[in-house]
């Protein structure tokens, strides 16, 4: 059996209910799905080069929806990251290795599973994630990472690797523009496997030709998060 497969074996042996990493009921709170391939019109070159109408967007997107949070993402590729160097080398990256949950700055971010800090970073290029923590987990022998950006700065002001985080706690808060990169308020969430040597940091966006790569060693967030969209239409 791979890693992936054991992975996603084990996960559904020991996880017996929906885990959160935001605040979320699901009785009284709604999500919209949000689409950021290039079949969605919206997202411009005006719009998503402009921080000021980015953030306008998504948050005009979420009130027409009635919704808390907007989600989406995995293996989603997404044209929008042209909108910065990040993510221009030889080969383009532009397919998203995590699920984003779009919501407002200062949201706590919750530990959906124990752990301990692995790193965490600010990587304050235009684009990137801004505050940055990795939290890593161990289940019963199996041991993977959980990567949280889009934080606010004071996230990290306190914190120390190796510091126990316990399920459900709050240990960061989404962050503004000026601290998660240049973006919308939101939580960038993705599962690893397999650091590889990286530290605060790990990519969360792939090129075409290293996607089979990424998709072993990341697996779909959705099998710890278990948040979805109720019954509202895509965006």
């Amino acid at each position: 059996m791979d890693a992936l497969s054991e992975f996603y074996e084990r996960i559904a042996e020991q996880q017996n209910e929906p885990a959160f990493v935001v605040p979320f009921d699901a009785h009284t709170d709604s999500i919209v799905a949000m689409d950021f391939t290039a079949n969605n019109v919206i997202w411009t070159n005006e719009v998503v080069n402009d921080v000021q109408i980015f953030t306008k967007t998504v948050q005009g997107i979420l009130q027409k929806a009635h919704a808390k949070y907007g989600i989406g993402g995995y293996l989603e590729h997404r044209n929008i990251y042209a909108r910065s160097q990040v993510f221009d080398a030889a080969e383009p990256r532009r397919i998203h290795l995590g699920i984003d949950i779009w919501g407002e700055a200062q949201t706590p971010v919750m530990a959906p599973v124990a752990g301990t800090v692995h790193s965490f970073a600010f990587n304050n290029a235009y684009g990137d994630y801004g505050a940055t923590i990795i939290l890593q987990h161990e289940l019963k022998g199996l041991r993977f990472f959980s990567l949280y950006g889009h934080l606010a700065l004071a996230s990290i002001q306190n914190l120390k690797e190796g510091q126990c985080i316990d399920r459900g706690a709050i240990f960061a808060w989404l962050g503004m523009p000026e601290e998660n990169g240049f973006w919308p308020p939101h939580l960038h969430f993705q599962l690893i496997l397999n650091m590889e040597n990286f530290r605060g940091d790990y990519p969360g966006v792939c090129a075409a030709s290293q996607l089979e790569h990424y998709a072993q060693n990341c697996p779909n967030p959705e099998v710890i998060l278990q948040m979805r969209p109720y019954a509202i239409a895509n965006f």
